[in-house]
C-alpha cells in the first residue's frame, strides 16, 4: 500500500471517530501503537478536525465576545499544535530516509513531505464535508448539484496529491530530491519574539 493510501485512511478514521460525538471537547482516543508514522498521522488529522469546527464555531455572528476571544486563543494554540506535529512528522521522514544519499545533482522540493501531508489532512475534512453538502435532504437541488460538482474537484485534487507526495517521498529515497527542513519559527505565541507579548511582560 502507498504511503498516501495509509495517510488516507487513518485521515478519514479520525474523522469519523470525531464526528461520533462532533464535540470540540471529545478527547482523542488514538487506536495506532506509540511512535508508529500512524499515529502521528491520526494525531495530526484529530488536531485539523477539531480546529476545523473551532472555525465554524466562532464564525457565529451571535456568539459571545467573550466566548469568541477564548475560541481565537484556542485556535491559535492549535495552530502550534498543528506547526509542532507537522515538524515532528518532517523529523519521522528524516530519520526514515538518513541513509539515503542526495545525487550531485538533486533538486530540492518547496514544499517538505510532512507539510504536502497537511494539505492532504485538510483536503480529507474538505471532502467529508463537501460529501455532506451534497447529500443534504434540506438543501435544494442546486445547492447538491454544486457541490457533487465540487467534490469531483476536490477527488481529483486527491489524486493528484496523493500522486505529488508519494512520487517526492520516491525521489528522496532514490537520491533525486533532497530532504531539507526548515523550522517554522512562528512568532505570534512567543513571549520573547511577539512585541506586543514581551511588552506586556516587561510591564507586569
Amino acid at each position: 500500500m502507498k504511503f498516501t493510501e495509509i495517510a488516507w485512511k487513518v485521515f478519514n478514521e479520525s474523522i469519523a471517530a470525531y464526528h461520533v460525538e462532533d464535540n470540540v471537547d471529545t478527547l482523542v482516543n488514538n487506536p495506532y501503537p506509540a511512535e508508529s508514522l500512524e499515529r502521528l498521522l491520526y494525531a495530526k488529522n484529530w488536531i485539523d478536525t477539531v480546529q476545523w469546527h473551532l472555525e465554524d464555531i466562532i464564525r457565529d455572528e451571535n456568539i459571545d465576545p467573550n466566548e469568541a476571544l477564548k475560541l481565537k486563543r484556542r485556535i491559535d494554540s492549535s495552530n502550534q499544535q498543528r506547526t509542532d506535529l507537522v515538524e515532528f512528522i518532517d523529523s519521522w521522514f528524516l530519520q526514515k530516509y538518513k541513509d539515503s544519499t542526495p545525487r550531485i545533482d538533486a533538486k530540492i522540493n518547496s514544499e517538505t513531505p510532512a507539510w504536502a501531508v497537511d494539505r492532504l489532512s485538510i483536503l480529507a475534512l474538505k471532502v467529508y464535508h463537501m460529501n455532506l453538502e451534497a447529500h443534504r435532504e434540506s438543501a435544494s437541488d442546486e445547492h447538491r448539484k454544486k457541490c457533487s460538482a465540487k467534490l469531483n474537484t476536490l477527488l481529483e485534487q486527491q489524486k493528484d496529491l496523493s500522486e505529488a507526495i508519494d512520487q517526492l517521498l520516491f525521489d528522496i529515497e532514490n537520491g533525486n530530491v533532497k530532504m531539507k527542513v526548515y523550522k517554522q519559527m512562528k512568532m505570534y505565541n512567543d513571549e520573547s519574539l511577539n512585541p506586543i507579548l514581551y511588552q506586556n511582560v516587561k510591564n507586569a
